[in-house]
């Protein structure tokens, strides 16, 4: 079994290593200079829904250390930085009156970005939904769509000149299932139908979003989307266990992938759903609208999944629902093996069959790994941090990546999670993913082991020795 240490592979010259980070996560400052609410702010701020109540209101300050951030990774020799705008602070309440203020700190940011010869990739949406749309009914209603349509055209405008690459949404799979099926995520809704009404309206806003930020920016941009798509395996060569996979597959994957890069949504997401919707909002032009041509699709990639079939929980007054709505059949299994802290598989070889099942099934779309990463707490100890751990997953994943290259896949980048750590949704602050240690009180910045082993990469585009940092 290949464990995909291997040191001494080599990228492309033109290949894109960059880091990421999402403005909820990291900015703070919730209230300033005009920032209207999110989701996020009232969900974290409701007692019970966060690990120790904590929320993003300081995160990692970088609304007011965003140079010293820049700085930082200047540092690191990245190519790239893919970052998050928070629609609250262009628009606070979704729709209506623009915030300048806001609109002039993304100026700055990518300007700075620019002058360190870093790309700025600009995620539209990674979640902050305007508390006051959703007020109105969130994603799971049309306006929604539209809205986020005007609020790109508007950061379109603004941006379009200098901005290297426009990702519209960031794993709508988390948006939908988690914010509006399980509850888990803002808003916190559990409501199945509310979830596939959102998933259609979230690809929706994608395809709007696309048209309107055509029409504005500079041609050479590019176009982006990026979804969090599973590596599904069957747990037997059982014909039940094969069909539970694809069912997931069609849930997790075929419902975003279908109709963004097909046109259409896949027959069997509709067949496992249809006890709960006959997918009436789907209206005539949707799928036109939704499948818009992009240049890059961006894989959010962590961990594999086994299922198996199951059984369905018994009928109840209240169900609770599957994060897949539909799938209440479709059982994981815990599949033995090294597990990071948030208790995810590690197993570079998912991400490797992913890419190359993605190449056999649109041939020829670049990628982008837009995320990927693992959580582990590794303290400062004398003023360094090292963290092997890290250095061994980001190794084992990036040969995978090179692996899948050789296969064929056509993968154009690579971006860590995170650049550093920062305020983990639910989780609070318990769950560090960083290259970087952030002292969540005196908010001091220390670079970790992993953070040199990355930037000798990036520098070098070789994957380097895990030791030696």
């Amino acid at each position: 079994m290949t464990d995909y240490r291997e040191p001494g592979r080599r990228f492309a010259d033109d290949f894109i290593f960059g880091t990421a980070t999402a403005a909820y996560q990291i900015e703070g400052a919730p209230t300033e200079d005009g920032r209207g609410p999110s989701i996020w702010d009232t969900f974290s701020h409701t007692p019970g829904r966060t690990l120790g109540g904590e929320t993003g209101d300081v995160a990692c300050d970088s609304y007011h250390r965003w140079e010293s951030d820049l700085d930082l990774m200047a540092s690191y020799g990245i190519d790239a930085y893919r970052f998050s705008i928070a629609w609250p602070r262009i628009i606070p309440t979704g729709t209506g009156a623009v915030n300048q203020a806001g609109l002039d700190f993304y100026s700055r940011f990518v300007d700075g970005l620019l002058e360190r010869g870093i790309k700025p990739i600009v995620t539209l949406y990674h979640w902050d939904l305007p508390q006051a749309l959703e007020d109105a009914g969130g994603w799971p209603e049309r306006a929604t769509a539209e809205a986020f349509a005007a609020y790109a055209t508007l950061v379109g405008q603004a941006l379009g000149d200098r901005v290297d690459t426009w990702t519209t949404l960031n794993e709508a799979w988390c948006a939908a299932y988690l914010g509006y099926g399980v509850g888990v995520h803002a808003p916190g809704r559990a409501d199945p139908v509310a979830a596939l009404r959102a998933v259609h309206h979230l690809n929706l806003g994608h395809g709007l979003a696309v048209q309107a930020l055509r029409s504005v920016v500079s041609p050479e941009a590019k176009m982006s989307i990026t979804n969090n798509l599973s590596t599904v395996r069957p747990a037997s060569d059982d014909p039940a266990d094969i069909h539970a996979a694809d069912k997931a597959r069609a849930l997790s994957n075929g419902v975003f992938t279908g109709p963004q890069l097909r046109g259409e949504y896949p027959a069997l997401a509709f067949e496992v759903t249809s006890k709960l919707t006959d997918w009436s909002f789907v209206l005539d032009g949707d799928l036109d609208a939704i499948h818009q041509p992009i240049d890059v699709l961006g894989l959010n990639w962590y961990t594999p999944r086994t299922v198996r079939q199951g059984t369905p929980p018994p009928p109840t007054p209240t169900p609770m629902p599957s994060v897949s709505p539909g799938n209440e059949d479709v059982e994981d299994v815990f599949d033995e093996g090294d597990r990071t802290e948030m208790g995810w598989l590690v197993d570079p070889s998912g991400l490797e069959e992913l890419l190359v099942d993605l190449e056999r099934e649109f041939p020829g779309l670049p990628i982008v790994i837009t995320e990927n990463g693992c959580a582990y707490d590794d303290p400062v100890v004398d003023g360094r941090c090292h963290d092997a751990r890290r250095i061994d997953y980001l190794q084992r994943h990036v040969t995978a990546v090179h692996r899948a290259i050789e296969a064929g896949a056509n993968v154009v980048g690579y971006f860590v999670w995170s650049l550093m750590d920062n305020y983990e949704w639910s989780f609070g602050y318990s769950k560090r993913f960083g290259i970087t240690h952030v002292d969540f009180e005196t908010q001091q910045r220390t670079p970790r082991d992993s953070a040199l082993w990355y930037s000798k990469l990036a520098r070098t585009h070789e994957i380097p020795e895990s030791d030696g940092f």
